[in-house]
């Protein structure tokens, strides 16, 4: 069989995409986290720390994710098919190393206006040079037969590097602490707030330095150098299972958004502090990898749209149990239980929806154009789920306000799986 794009002279066989080296994978993992780090990981971690010592508003910071949204939003299509056009090393290295240099402008604790425009500049850094590269060269790295595993793997392994940079910031954080977390002036807290920043930045940049001088040529990727834009999209968008794969993704992101009041969740209802509450926004984290990286092991030779469809009933009913106001204070129990089951459903989709552009037939010539066609709508919630999500827990303080969050959750779960059950159906028709 030929994978073929829409220039009927590039031609690749199946047969000739092997599975790539752990060192290459290795480095997409470390590359496809710390990327974001950032931009998103610290605020998902230090939520209440990080509105306190910058001075904003769930809304505020809702603001911040939109901006991002937008700039990534009108990056993912042209860097897509810069990807087609270029191998990924040097295109994910520079990333890398731009998004390394927001991070020490974010160390100054600069203005709400600056923090605009640095979270603009992000959505460019993470998105536009690297976002389509990642996601080729991992489908190239699983071959033809082990797609659940490429990404499975990917996802579990950016999981586990999110967790593990999550505790290695809440350690750094309490070391530069003189007091108590509770007894700490707001002086002290930022000021061990910036060593998290500046070390963070570090380690992104660090990263870059290694895919430079270790990332393999041959697991680089399938390139097209006279790919366009105008066709490359027409060809895809003529693709049926895009459309599908698109909602699927809207659907399993609004519950990746979600997963950033966590530690929130735990401060306003659940009455833990800061220190505790940042301690649950890292360990949900760690669910992430243990997901993932089952599904990896598990995944390959099974249809990965009925995983995708058992996933969305799962994060449906641990949505379910939120919005009706269930978990309160001192039902930690309930809470923990709660959380996993959420979690685990959005974790279990996420390792498995870029896995369906095999069994969706979309040309691994256009792998990057694809992803970044499907990218424009499936990651809208960059832009409207953080400011509704802060809207409606700035309006509605306390449990009530997370009950509409999870509410929200509710009717995404069920859009993710109307899609799913049409793909599976689509696939079906394929055989």
């Amino acid at each position: 069989m030929y994978i073929v794009g829409y220039n009927k002279n590039i031609k690749l066989k199946d047969s000739e995409l092997k599975k790539g080296s752990f060192l290459s994978i290795t480095l997409l993992i470390l590359s496809g986290e710390l990327i974001f780090l950032l931009p998103y990981v610290l605020a998902r971690v230090f939520r209440p720390t990080f509105l306190e010592v910058f001075n904003l508003t769930n809304l505020q910071l809702g603001g911040l994710f939109s901006i991002y949204g937008t700039v990534a939003i009108l990056s993912y299509v042209y860097g897509g098919v810069l990807s087609d056009k270029f191998k990924p090393k040097i295109l994910i290295a520079l990333s890398l190393f731009f998004t390394a240099l927001g991070g020490l402008l974010l160390a100054t604790y600069p203005s709400y206006f600056m923090l605009q425009l640095l979270w603009g500049y992000w959505g460019f850094t993470t998105v536009f040079l690297f976002w389509g590269a990642m996601i080729k060269a991992t489908r190239v790295w699983g071959g033809s037969k082990n797609q659940g595993e490429a990404f499975g793997l990917l996802d579990g392994g950016r999981g586990l590097v999110a967790a593990s940079m999550g505790t290695l910031g809440v350690l750094i954080f309490s070391l530069f602490l003189t007091n108590d977390i509770e007894l700490a002036s707001l002086p002290e807290r930022k000021n061990a707030f910036r060593y998290v920043i500046l070390f963070s930045s570090f380690i992104v940049f660090l990263t870059g330095i290694l895919v430079i001088i270790l990332m393999k040529s041959s697991q680089e990727g399938v390139t097209n150098r006279n790919a366009s834009l105008i066709p490359n999209i027409k060809s895809i968008l003529k693709i049926q299972s895009v459309w599908l794969i698109m909602f699927i993704i809207i659907a399993a992101y609004v519950g990746y958004k979600v997963t950033d009041i966590y530690s929130l969740y735990a401060s306003d209802v659940m009455n833990f502090n800061n220190l505790e509450a940042a301690n649950i926004g890292s360990l949900q984290m760690y669910l992430r990898p243990l997901v993932c990286l089952l599904i990896a092991l598990f995944a390959n030779n099974k249809s990965y749209i009925h995983l995708i469809i058992i996933g969305f009933i799962v994060m449906l009913i641990g949505a379910l149990i939120f919005s009706f106001g269930i978990v309160q204070v001192d039902m930690n129990y309930v809470f923990f239980f709660s959380l996993i089951v959420v979690a685990t459903g959005t974790y279990a989709i996420r390792a498995l929806y870029f896995s369906l552009m095999q069994e969706g037939r979309i040309p691994l010539v256009l792998t990057g154009t694809a992803v970044g066609v499907i990218s424009v709508v499936g990651y809208t919630p960059d832009i409207f789920a953080s400011p509704v999500i802060g809207y409606l827990l700035d309006t509605y303080p306390g449990i009530i306000g997370h009950q509409y969050v999870f509410s929200m959750l509710v009717v995404f779960s069920i859009l993710g799986l109307w899609a799913s059950i049409k793909f599976a159906k689509l696939i079906t028709n394929f055989k």
